[in-house]
């Protein structure tokens, strides 16, 4: 009411009386001081398992499907994605005790195997939505709503970025959009600064358009004559000016993101040991090419990036890699030799170089699958009870955490909302997710929703 009556000058009297620009909230912030307490994690590598792989094909081992296996599915079944319910399914894969803590392992998984001691595996998931844009939505934004912010977002907003040559919220693609689009990577309502930065790492540039041509200080005159017009403009608007500071730090961010992108993703620089422990030299492209993100991970959250999300790379299925509803086996397994030795090297090469005690990894698909088969030889999808993994950042490794039943249908023990894990995951970068907050829409917003609670237990 105060900037529209009169012309707005009792919100002009307002703003003065408390002495701050209202608009600071979308203002760059380029200092990491901002927690709310001391973080045991700083940045976040987010490994998505786009379609969600089976729990109890992965690391919820239940001897009970073999006993039951080709009969009838004994308990009350939910509403599937595609009612085409066939009998209890066994797992292809044997399961064996891996490191000192003894964390079951499929033997899908040979080279993660030997980094058991470093994962925290929480086998008590859950999520609202069965059907794949939701869930995705739910596990990157906390709504199955479009339009909220993502995870990497609200990171960024909280705590600001580390870097002023790069994004703080970088999306390595590998090929593989996710159900639901961009809008999993959005920043939402927040200022526009904290949205995603894609890297397609599936050839060619990295980013287009970061090539300028003549010659450097004419390109520093035009940048400097931009910046000088940008916020002679800003100043004019005066209270109204915070999304054009945004504007123009996104503007100064591409110009330095020019030299800082190249090099950042130059890996001709790093050695033949490491490129040969990550597997980017692998004979099986999918591999090498998933191998390359890994490895690209590493090199940003090197650089101070705040938070990436690896993408799955393209060439399993034509969406969603993990969904298997036929073929179980053959794709599984297909993942999972794409996947493992590139996650276990990100794992060991983060431990040997000081990084993953500082930095939080996430393992995680949007749901899990049924433990009866969908048709006679694939897995529906189950939101009831999947299993994810953390490691690094503060996380206690070695463990499990929280349990579903005798088939690993539903969560059971210690059950694990989405909104638990982000507010979690919040904790562990210092930030309390009840106070970390946005106004929008005539109320104040946030990860969580309002619900959620940091598990206590996860917390080294």
């Amino acid at each position: 009411m105060l900037q529209r009556v009169s012309t707005g000058f009792g919100w002009l009297a307002f703003a003065g009386l408390f002495g701050r620009n209202p608009c600071a909230a979308a203002l760059p912030q380029l200092s990491s001081a901002n927690s709310h307490f001391r973080p045991k994690a700083k940045r976040v590598i987010f490994l998505f398992m786009d379609g969600g792989p089976s729990q109890v094909d992965t690391f919820d081992p239940k001897p009970r499907l073999r006993e039951e296996h080709g009969k009838p599915f004994p308990m009350r079944i939910d509403a599937t994605q595609f009612d085409a319910i066939g009998k209890t399914l066994a797992s292809p894969w044997e399961f064996s005790p891996r490191g000192q803590a003894g964390t079951p392992v499929s033997q899908l998984f040979p080279h993660l195997g030997g980094c058991a001691d470093d994962l925290c595996v929480i086998r008590s998931m859950t999520s609202a939505s069965p059907e794949h844009a939701q869930a995705c939505y739910f596990l990157h934004t906390g709504s199955t709503m479009q339009g909220r912010p993502s995870m990497g977002a609200w990171a960024n907003y909280g705590l600001g970025t580390e870097t002023e040559n790069l994004p703080g919220f970088v999306v390595l693609n590998g090929g593989m959009m996710p159900l639901g689009g961009v809008a999993n990577w959005s920043s939402g309502f927040l200022p526009a600064r904290y949205e995603a930065t894609q890297f397609n790492l599936t050839g060619g540039a990295v980013m287009e358009n970061l090539s300028t041509t003549g010659p450097a200080s004419a390109r520093a005159n035009q940048l400097a004559f931009i910046a000088e017009n940008d916020r002679g403009f800003a100043r004019q608007l005066g209270l109204q000016s915070g999304a054009v500071e945004t504007a123009i730090r996104n503007y100064e961010l591409a110009a330095a993101m020019q030299s800082a992108v190249p090099e950042a993703a130059d890996l001709r620089g790093e050695s033949a040991a490491t490129h040969q422990l990550y597997g980017t030299d692998s004979p099986d492209p999918l591999k090498a090419r998933y191998a390359r993100q890994c490895l690209q991970a590493r090199r940003l959250v090197e650089r101070g990036v705040r938070f990436v999300e690896l993408s799955a790379v393209s060439g399993i299925r034509f969406v969603a890699p993990w969904d298997s509803h036929g073929n179980l086996k053959k794709d599984h397994e297909r993942n999972a030799f794409v996947v493992d030795q590139p996650i276990a090297a990100l794992l060991k090469d983060l431990k040997a170089r000081g990084l993953l005690d500082d930095t939080l990894i996430l393992w995680a698909g949007e749901f899990g699958r049924t433990p009866f088969a969908q048709g006679s030889d694939g897995r529906d999808h189950n939101p009831q009870g999947f299993t994810v993994w953390l490691a690094g950042g503060g996380v206690r490794g070695g463990m499990t955490y929280g349990a579903t039943d005798d088939f690993g249908y539903r969560a059971v023990q210690n059950v694990v909302e989405m909104h638990d894990l982000h507010a979690t995951m919040l904790h562990l970068l210092g930030l309390d997710h009840e106070r970390l907050t946005f106004l929008h829409g005539g109320r104040f917003h946030r990860l969580t929703d309002v619900r959620g609670r940091v598990i206590p237990e996860l917390l080294a």
